[in-house]
């Protein structure tokens, strides 16, 4: 079973890989200066708080190094850096390095004229101190707020004594007392949103009492002039307005937006129990607060534990217009709608290519800050063109998991959609996407959720998405989200409610806890007992559902949704409460979408002496499906290594299986959090004279043996990405194939869709692609008797399905060196090598058989056909000639090869043919002999488009389509 401990490293490859909580929503300053007025010769001690600005040291453990210049009077602007200290970013020296303070502090001391190297040589005027923050390498990067560089100004300084705080809190009609200070003799003016309220000229000083009547924030502004450079500083005084009780109308949604009148208007909602005020901000009120845009509250905003609503209709909309939007809470804190379905992102949308999503919004720039909302009234309904879609049975299932991001190199739907062909030709009936939801930043895995009902837009549009799974119905495929409703990252606005970007909820938030009870939690743990939790994730569990038309949840880290203490020692033990949420949730969905898959990722103990109730098996009975991790069963069977190499956990029903009464188990040899068995294989496998796993081909060999078995167990079954091509790079790889212990487990993987031109993992691949065939047969789904001789310690394990009218008998030597067995066959008589067609004659129930090492076979009681185009040997009738034509990659760029298969030797002549039908490039004819061939494709020249290529062998033809980028 898998230990869940994973997650720690988890957690640990999310912060090396540049993941921090953020301040998205925080305007303070990561710098202090003591002390805080000073001139270019005073000596002065720079504090650099890591959880503030962008936060992008916030969870660094090594060297933090400042970088830093000066802007004078000689810079031509702000980002014009002069004498800047040391000489590469990346290679940061001893003068630049920080003093850490502990808790994320760290601080340096200098004085500037004589730190900046040359600047005591001259008589520039230093106006701004100019900064960003690095580790040793020079990242991760620590910025200011929106990943903008940090300014201090010298000179002339002003700031306010009274009000003593940044923000203020009175009751309208307050008299104000309202002091400020200068550095120096200025005009100091005072005004209040916007309105000059006092003057003094020649003062260090100014003093008056300003009355606040204005309901909502008021700003007010202190500048001072000394005719060579002006300061200012700014205080916010909040006046509660008066908040009005009413019913959210019975036409809006509970929750989020709900548009009305042809998209003219929209009501808007928001769960915030015991708030004081809401406005609602954005392009429609010019990011202003006003009487239209104060939220009204229902009766129960304060009593009622489940609802606690605020909503407001805003009038005024252009239907097929895009509005971006916030809600301002208490006067403070500005968050998006935790229901909205796009989100706009200062730090990370501007690395989304064009051709991924096309015309995005830009993010209203100078009108506000942090994560931004947005309002679609009148956006046109995606038209759903399959709509009498069967899903596959439960013990069909084979489950094909994949990252986008390093599945096509594009990273969008658009291309995996174009990309389905191969997946289906696999054999593969379900298709599971790692999170897709909205996500912190843009290169993740997803399990740093924000928001849950945004698909992130680093993959694409909403309605490339709905095409996406639209295609995959069309197909016979269905699509499972994999969802995260464990936890959440700073940047959720539910977090922000009732905590803080960086520290997390406080003890008063409805949906989080403070701290998590089990110790497998990343990020803010959500609490599964509250009420509010329980509504918000049922509303997700009911939105993928029925608005993105998906097939089902693979729910992460579901051993986490309980409230009991745990260690983890008693992680996976029985919980009576942890069962009664999951039985709530699995209703919730069943009546949302009843026949829709619940995957939990969890992996109950079975039942012991001291643990006498299997809670996977009553998730199990109950009608939930589980992962079943037997990785590292395979794999020590792949590398020849025996102890650990029971493969028997993998079977849902009885002898020596998990003894379930229903298909319940999706058991996986490879899955995103686990290593790669080729690489394994290739590390650190076992060997015997010349028979060597370590050997690439002799590796490949044993994956096939252990896909015979894994795929002739009942149950269904997952793939992880390029698993049936003997992916060999190591979870820890980085892109550039370099791997670096811990550093790169999230981060991005070599993408080889070449591996399928190699003889070997083509191989490998008709070999999966062939079994899956046979695992769809009924015999799999309900046989009449099923054993399995599995254990560890086993060398020749062996399984045994018997059916009605097909019987099958995997057996296989996981040892190094060859073995003799008995082996079971149900009857005597005639058996076939389904993956090479050859007879057996058995003449005995306990047929004798020497077995070389890594030697494997699945006979079947009648000789059936495989798929089509294999590259498997065969001496059964051949199947009809056709030539699989398929383009890898495509869309492409540069090249692409052109994979096809040939029934008989031929000439075979590739064309590409525009749209008219004209030919316009062909590659010389060429004799090659039967089976599977490649040739690559050069598209230099090409102009971007649609293209159409011909491939012609003998007197045959086929035509694929083909996008040039």
């Amino acid at each position: 079973m898998k230990k869940p401990q994973l997650w720690g490293y988890l957690v640990l490859a999310l912060l090396l890989a540049g993941w921090a909580p953020g301040a998205r929503a925080q305007a303070t300053s990561p710098v202090t200066v003591s002390p805080a007025f000073f001139s270019d010769t005073t000596p002065i001690t720079l504090t650099y708080d890591a959880t503030l600005g962008n936060a992008g040291l916030a969870n660094y453990a090594g060297d933090v190094y400042i970088w830093t210049g000066v802007v004078t009077n000689l810079s031509t602007d702000d980002t014009n850096w002069r004498y800047v200290v040391g000489n590469s970013f990346g290679s940061p020296i001893a003068a630049e390095k920080m003093t850490s303070l502990g808790n994320h502090k760290y601080s340096i001391s200098f004085t500037p004229r004589t730190y900046y190297p040359g600047l005591a040589a001259t008589s520039e005027v230093v106006k701004k101190l100019a900064m960003v923050f690095r580790g040793s390498g020079g990242t991760p990067e620590g910025k200011g707020t929106g990943n903008t560089n940090i300014l201090i100004n010298l000179g002339l300084q002003v700031s306010f004594t009274s009000p003593a705080s940044a923000t203020t809190t009175v009751a309208a009609g307050t008299a104000l007392a309202v002091v400020g200070t200068a550095t120096a003799p200025a005009t100091l003016t005072l005004t209040l949103n916007g309105t000059q309220v006092a003057q003094q000229t020649a003062a260090t000083s100014l003093s008056t009492s300003v009355t606040i009547t204005q309901p909502g924030v008021n700003t007010l502004v202190l500048s001072g002039n000394d005719g060579t450079s002006t300061a200012t500083a700014t205080a916010t005084v909040l006046v509660p307005p008066a908040t009005t009780t009413a019913p959210l109308p019975t036409s809006a949604n509970p929750d989020g937006i709900t548009y009305i009148n042809g998209g003219t208007s929209a009501i808007l909602s928001l769960t915030a129990p015991k708030k004081s005020y809401i406005y609602v901000l954005g392009e429609f009120n010019n990011w202003q607060t006003s009487e239209a845009g104060l939220l009204k509250k229902t009766a129960t905003v304060d009593t009622d534990a489940a609802t606690g609503r605020w909503w407001v209709q805003v009038n005024g909309l252009v239907p097929g217009q895009e509005y971006a939007y916030q809600f301002l809470v208490d006067g403070q804190l500005r968050i998006a709608d935790p229901y909205c379905e796009k989100i706009l992102d200062p730090d990370n949308d501007k690395f989304i290519p064009a051709v991924t999503y096309p015309n995005l919004k830009a993010y209203p720039t100078g009108k506000t800050t942090g994560l931004v909302s947005v309002l679609s009234p009148g956006a046109a309904a995606y038209t759903w063109t399959t709509t009498n879609f069967q899903r596959p049975a439960r013990a069909n299932m084979v489950v094909y998991e994949l990252l986008v991001r390093d599945f096509v190199a594009r990273h969008d739907y658009q291309t995996l959609r174009d990309t389905l062909s191969y997946i289906q030709r696999l054999g593969a009936n379900v298709i599971e996407l790692m999170p897709i939801n909205e996500f912190d930043g843009n290169e993740n895995w997803g399990y740093s959720p924000s928001f849950y009902f945004a698909p992130d837009k680093y993959y694409g549009t909403k309605n490339n998405l709905k095409a996406l799974i639209d295609e995959c119905h069309r197909r016979g495929i269905a699509v499972v989200l994999d969802v995260v409703l464990n936890h959440s990252t700073g940047n959720s606005p539910m977090v922000q409610l009732y905590g803080n970007v960086t520290s997390g909820p406080t003890a008063d938030n409805p949906w989080f806890n403070t701290a998590a009870p089990h110790p497998y939690s990343v990020y803010n743990d959500l609490n599964h007992e509250s009420a509010y939790t329980r509504y918000f994730s049922k509303q997700v569990i009911k939105f993928w559902l029925q608005e993105y038309h998906i097939d089902g949840y693979r729910y992460d880290l579901a051993g986490g949704f309980s409230q009991r203490a745990k260690t983890e020692a008693t992680f996976e033990n029985y919980d009576a409460t942890r069962v009664a949420i999951w039985k709530d949730y699995y209703d919730a969905q069943m009546s949302a979408d009843n026949g829709s898959y619940p995957i939990l990722e969890f992996f109950a103990k079975g039942v012991s002496d001291t643990n006498p109730t299997d809670e996977g098996k009553v998730l199990s009975d109950y009608g939930m499906m589980l992962w079943g991790n037997l990785n590292g069963n395979y794999n020590e069977a792949t590398m020849g290594y025996l102890g650990g190499s029971d493969l028997s956990y993998g079977y849902y029903g009885a002898q020596g299986g998990r003894n379930w009464g229903q298909p319940n188990v999706i058991a996986y040899m490879e899955s995103h959090d686990e290593e790669r068995l080729q690489f394994k294989n290739k590390a650190y496998a076992n060997a015997n004279g010349s028979y060597n796993i370590k050997d690439p081909a002799t590796g490949l060999k044993r994956n096939e043996m252990a896909a015979a078995f894994f795929f002739t167990q009942p149950g269904a079954r997952l793939v992880w990405q390029f698993g049936e091509l003997g992916y060999d790079y190591s979870i820890n790889t980085c892109a550039d194939g370099v791997t670096v212990n811990n550093d790169c487990r999230t981060g991005n993987k070599p993408i080889r869709w070449d591996y399928y031109q190699d003889a070997n993992r083509r191989h490998l691949y008709d070999t999966y692609r062939a079994l899956i065939a046979l695992k769809k047969q009924p015999v799999f789904a309900a046989p009449t008797t099923y054993t399995q001789t599995l254990g560890g310690n086993v060398a020749v394990k062996t399984i045994v399905v018997t059916g009605p009218d097909l019987s099958v008998v995997t057996v296989g030597n996981f040892d190094v060196t060859a073995q003799t067995a008995s082996v079971p066959f149900p009857q005597a008589g005639t058996w076939y090598n389904y993956l090479t067609g050859e007879p057996l004659t058995v003449t005995s129930t306990s047929q004798a058989m020497a077995m070389q090492p890594g030697q494997y076979a699945v006979y079947t009681s009648r000789q059936l056909t495989k798929p089509t185009g294999t590259t498997l040997a065969t001496t059964g009738a051949q199947a009809a000639a056709v030539f699989k034509l398929a383009l890898l990659p495509n869309p492409a760029a540069g090249t692409t090869t052109v994979a096809y298969e040939l029934p008989t030797g031929a000439t075979a002549t590739i064309m590409v043919q525009n749209l008219l039908g004209q030919t316009i490039r062909q590659l010389a004819p060429a004799r090659q002999a039967a089976g599977a061939q490649a040739q690559s494709l050069s598209l230099h020249g090409l102009a971007p488009g649609v293209y159409l290529v011909k491939l012609q062998a003998g007197d045959q033809t086929q035509t694929a389509r083909l996008l040039v980028n």
